[in-house]
């Protein structure tokens, strides 16, 4: 087992890559936007978009390499309703649309508690427990022609397998349909009359079977090629790490969203109300959370604007003390009640405002581990690991040891494509880094925090 091909389906870009498992690296990637379609029943991910662009990247792979196996990762809070023929009973439901909150009341009333869960009532259809319920609600009769709910890495895994599973680490994340202490379904799901909705539950580490004959002869692969049960994107960023890290540790695994789980940490009491979670580790264990849309916050941030700095403005920000308050995505994160302001003496160049971002991305990402409880080293995935202001406030704000992955764009990959093979040849690499910080990084943080917690 050398190159397994991952899919990797984020919320903003839907990714192909080859990893190869001898030098924990990827060697082959296409990419496409994830846009969800407006028309129709309501907002809804372009599954038929999505599977052309997978048939023919594992075309194109082939031709490049030999796919030893196939493995699915993708965001959380999404699940396709299938009928008896395996086709959709409604469209894959884009959980940024509010049709579910207008049933806000009615869902609250047989919602389970957090101290059941773990998942903390969220905006939108983030719970995805609300989804379903707003679905069954407002398509009473396509909802009663659902003869199966797959989660969505397990959905495309039915698809080139013709295979059902059921899987703890989507199931687990903020979905309120799961218990991640007592390791099964939650109440929510009997209450409803969902139980025999759901596959059996299998391992993400699972193979579900071999590609379907068709998809061997449109692809050329192989049609022995084993297909993995799949696993959620935050806790493929995790899985490397839980292989061969000692607790306490912690993962921020960034993206759309920054998920900061510990592993191991201090013992605390989770705040639903600050966005904190239990998500559900690849192994089954719980790990306590916290999160913000910190990728979606960063491209609001830099849309047009210069990100180029200098010495200079670092200097600025720190001296003047240039800062950006949460939250710039309400509704959601640690301040989810807040609106986004500046302080600064004066106005802001693009070189302070791009130091200032990186800061409050830190500074947001520290309070995140702190409402998990997070101790021991800060291991950073996925595109923030590029950042080193970032990684630089961050190590200030903590006191601890922040470790940047190298390979920044691939920690969900890597940890994807791992499924195949426990424990790894050898652990992820480390980006080598100058630390710029010093005694007035940290004093910025504390003013920081101070405010933002006023």
């Amino acid at each position: 087992m050398r190159h397994v091909a991952v899919i990797d389906i984020g919320k903003s870009n839907a990714k192909l890559a080859l990893v190869d498992l001898e030098g924990l690296a990827e060697v082959s990637v296409r990419k496409m936007p994830n846009r969800p379609l407006t028309a129709g029943r309501y907002p809804h991910h372009d599954v038929e978009a999505i599977w052309e662009f997978i048939l023919e990247g594992l075309s194109e792979l082939r031709r490049e390499h030999q796919i030893d196996a196939i493995s699915v990762t993708t965001h959380g809070a999404t699940a396709a309703l299938l009928k008896a023929d395996g086709s959709l009973a409604l469209p894959v439901l884009d959980y940024e649309h509010d049709g579910p909150d207008g049933m806000r009341s009615d869902y609250d009333a047989v919602r389970p508690p957090f101290s059941e869960t773990g998942s903390p009532a969220l905006p939108l259809g983030l719970n995805l427990g609300v989804q379903l319920f707003w679905q069954s609600r407002s398509f009473p009769e396509e909802f009663s022609a659902v003869c199966s709910i797959l989660m969505y890495p397990q959905y495309w895994a039915f698809r080139l397998t013709g295979v059902s599973a059921s899987e703890a680490t989507s199931l687990g994340c903020h979905t309120d349909l799961w218990n991640p202490e007592a390791g099964r379904f939650a109440s929510l799901v009997g209450q409803m009359g969902w139980q025999n909705l759901f596959p059996p539950l299998r391992g993400a580490r699972d193979v579900l079977g071999t590609i379907l004959p068709d998809i061997a002869r449109r692809t050329g692969l192989a049609p022995s090629t084993p297909v993995l049960c799949g696993i959620h994107d935050s806790n493929a960023s995790l899985l490397p790490h839980l292989l061969w890290r000692k607790p306490p540790f912690a993962v921020v695994s960034t993206g759309t969203w920054v998920v900061s789980m510990a592993v191991g940490g201090q013992k605390v009491t989770l705040d639903p109300a600050r966005d904190t979670l239990i998500n559900v580790d690849a192994l089954g264990e719980p790990v306590p959370s916290a999160r913000f849309m910190g990728g979606r916050e960063y491209q609001i941030l830099t849309e047009g604007q210069d990100t180029a700095f200098t010495d200079a403005d670092i200097e600025a920000v720190l001296e003047q003390g240039i800062m950006l308050l949460p939250s710039v995505q309400t509704g959601c994160g640690p301040f989810p009640n807040s609106s986004a302001r500046w302080i600064a003496p004066g106005d802001v160049s693009s070189g302070e405002h791009a130091v200032a971002a990186a800061f409050y991305l830190a500074l947001m990402t520290t309070t995140c581990l702190d409402l998990a409880g997070a101790a021991g080293a800060i291991v950073v995935e996925g595109p923030f690991a590029a950042n080193m202001l970032f990684a630089d406030m961050l190590e200030a704000a903590t006191g601890r040891m922040v470790l940047p992955q190298a390979g920044h764009a691939t920690g969900t990959s890597i940890g994807a494509a791992l499924l195949a093979e426990a424990p790894p040849r050898h652990p992820p690499a480390e980006a080598p880094r100058q630390k710029g910080a010093d005694a007035r990084w940290q004093a910025y943080a504390e003013k920081w925090q101070s405010r933002a917690n006023a």
